[in-house]
Formats: C-alpha cells, structure tokens, sequence
C-alpha cells in the first residue's frame, strides 16, 4: 500500500513513517517542514507542500497512485489555540477540507485521523467512553471534533471510509533513538521536567495543587508514541469497509503531574526545582479512557505501560542530545 502521510515533520509522524517502513509499507510523505526537523523525513517519497495550497496537493495526487491517507497536520497546541484561534481553525478544518476534497477528486477512499481526547472535557464518569459526552472547551479540541463530524458526513456523501484515534498525553522516544520528541518550543510534560533535570530550564511548574485528585495534581493516562504509531498502521487494514469510527487510545494507567515529576527526578538523580504557578482554565483534573473499543476492534495492545520506563527512553535521549 502506498500511504499519504500529513504532518510536520516530528514526532507521532515520523514514529509512524518509521514503522510503515518496517512494515513494507510504502509511506509517502507531505510536509510544509515548519517546524524544520527534516532528519526526520524517513521516506525515499518526500513532497514539500502545504496543505492550504491546492496545487502542493495536485501535485502529489496526481504523481502517486494513494491507496490511503493517514492525517496528523494540526496545530495542536491548546494554550496557544486559546490566544490564536483563527490559526486552528484556518489549518485543522479549512485546510483539511482541501485534503479530503482533493482525497475525493482522486478516488482515494481512505483516511486515519489523529484526533484527540480534547474533544472531551471535565468527565461525567469515571473512565471515558467513546459515547461520552463532547465538550471541548478550547479551540483546539473543538476544531479535532468539527472535523471529526466533517468526516461522518463525507461518509455519507461520498463513501470516504474513516478512523479517529483519541488521545492526549503522547510521549518518550523510540527506543533506538532513530526519532524521538523533540518540539520548538517544548510543551510536553515528561520533556520539560527532564529539561529541568538537566538544568535547561530553570524550574518545573505544575499549574495547581487544589485538583480533586489524590495527590491534589491532574491526572492523565499518558501513551507511547510506538503504540500510537502502531494502532495509526493497524487501522488502516480496516478500511476496506464502508466505516466511520472514532476510538481512543490509552494505555489503562494514569499517573498525576506529580508522579511523573517524582519520576523524572528518580532516573535524573536531580533533585530538580519545582513550582505551583495558577491552574489554567484548560487543564482538565482527570483524563482517563477506556481503550476496550479500539483493542478489540484493531488487535492492538499496548506494550509500554510502566512509567519509569517510558521516562527512561526520553531521558536516555535528552541526556545524549544535550550532552552533544
């Protein structure tokens, strides 16, 4: 299969070119290299292009015989979707529409979107279903749900099959460092309290203690990159129905800001500085998913699900960037 893959190139992206190569899959990638990591490009089949240029799109439709589309371009930052909607709303609906219309010119019926948990919100059970309600209340989540209904009504309309992956707090790096995380600038947990560990920041913070949680912290069910990688590429052998799904993607344990940090300090040996700064009007005190749905459905099963040794990989790789 000849793959289209979207993103900029970094991280779940580029996790996932790496196994579509290891599965004699054949990714094509379609990159606008914004955020500049083109180390990480993998793929023999690289056009430089952006998804709100039409012609970029003609122009790799129309050389490529596409049997299916993986998408992950977005902005995906929720803090910054909060000052800058216009930005989330421009890249994540307008500009994937142009994808899926370009999708639809060349008969290409098939695509796995990267959602995310954001399209849901404070939970009203205990553990996240599918079917629970959606309540995003930035635009960032809310702009991964509009596209989410977007592609139930292509379905409908133009037999576009579909799966989307929610997911929240993806994190570590490959375990042979061949890609790894890595983002300008770092806004991901697990890596800034390493930075912190390793006295590239200066301090830790966590955005308040008053959670109703145990330890008075958020609570998130934090995934592998590797396992997300893997349900992207399991899905797509599930397209060849007429299918419109939605799954999320957990790992079935949760760990609160401070355990993590707790961690973090364990494989640094750094007694590294932390602070309380404000709770943020978008950090939800509980994220946690049921992922049944999706492992019965795909066969997939995640394989990283100790804390300890998921910080391991990215400290391990932080430690090395750093010291280099």
């Amino acid at each position: 299969m000849n793959i289209l893959v979207t993103w900029w190139a970094w991280y779940i992206w580029s996790h996932t070119v790496k196994l579509l190569l290891e599965q004699w899959l054949v990714p094509i990638v379609f990159d606008s290299l914004e955020n500049w990591f083109k180390e990480f490009v993998l793929s023999e089949k690289f056009y430089q292009g952006d998804l709100r240029n039409l012609d970029d799109l003609e122009r790799v439709f129309s050389s490529e015989h596409i049997d299916a589309v993986i998408h992950f371009a977005a902005y995906a930052s929720v803090p910054d979707s909060v000052v800058n909607p216009d930005k989330y709303y421009h890249n994540n609906l307008i500009w994937g529409l142009n994808l899926l219309n370009t999708m639809n010119k060349y008969w290409v019926k098939k695509i796995i979107f990267s959602s995310s948990a954001s399209v849901y919100w404070e939970p009203i059970s205990e553990i996240i279903k599918e079917n629970h309600p959606k309540q995003p209340i930035n635009p960032y989540g809310h702009s991964k749900l509009v596209f989410e209904e977007i592609l139930k009504w292509y379905n409908v309309a133009y037999q576009i099959s579909s799966i989307s992956f929610r997911y929240f707090c993806a994190a570590w790096a490959s375990k042979d460092w061949i890609v790894w995380e890595l983002h300008n600038p770092e806004t991901h947990v697990i890596p800034v309290a390493i930075l912190a560990a390793l006295g590239k920041k200066e301090k830790f913070m966590i955005f308040w203690d008053d959670y109703p949680t145990p330890d008075w912290t958020w609570i998130r069910d934090f995934i592998h990159v590797e396992d997300l990688a893997q349900a992207h590429i399991l899905g797509l052998s599930h397209l060849d129905e007429n299918i419109c799904k939605q799954f999320n993607l957990w790992i079935g344990k949760w760990f609160s800001v401070k355990e993590v940090t707790e961690a973090v300090k364990k494989i640094s040996w750094k007694d590294f500085k932390v602070e309380i700064w404000p709770r943020r009007l978008w950090d939800p005190s509980i994220l946690i998913a049921d992922s049944h749905a999706a492992q019965s459905f795909l066969n997939w099963k995640p394989k990283y699900i100790d804390l300890e040794d998921m910080v391991q990989t990215s400290f391990n790789f932080l430690s090395k960037h750093y010291a280099d």
